[in-house]
């Protein structure tokens, strides 16, 4: 009874070599990812300072760790809102940091879906 996979050679992708590949291609964006980190850090600096964060429960100004995990909320497009900003100010800085957060995953995306077209050529599962 031939099931169709007679003479189908089975050729597999090693994880170790993709997460090689992702690590060489992220590696090679080091300075695009530490520009992106650094501007993560000044709209961070920016919220706290001028961007008017408030803790919805308390109506009290956030503290500094608090608008830290806002920041990094809002970059994840999370957004819980339990910290929200209140001044223009700190609107802008959020739907800056929204964008970052996009760039960034886009970013490490992009780097790992090459670092598996990258260790699927190796395997050659893929034409040069």
């Amino acid at each position: 009874m031939d099931n169709g996979t007679e003479g189908v050679v089975r050729v597999r992708i090693s994880p170790r070599n993709a997460v090689a590949e992702t690590a060489k291609v992220l590696w090679h964006l080091r300075a695009i990812l530490a520009i992106l980190l650094l501007i993560f850090v000044i709209l961070s600096i920016v919220m706290y300072y001028a961007g008017g964060a408030v803790n919805t429960a308390t109506r009290t100004p956030s503290s500094m760790g608090e608008t830290l995990y806002f920041c990094a909320v809002t970059a994840l497009t999370i957004g819980y809102g339990d910290v929200v900003p209140t001044s223009a100010l700190g609107r802008i800085a959020a739907v800056m940091l929204g964008l970052l957060g996009v760039l960034m995953t886009g970013v490490i995306t992009a780097s790992a879906v090459y670092g598996i077209q990258a260790a699927a050529q190796r395997a050659g599962l893929r034409p040069h």
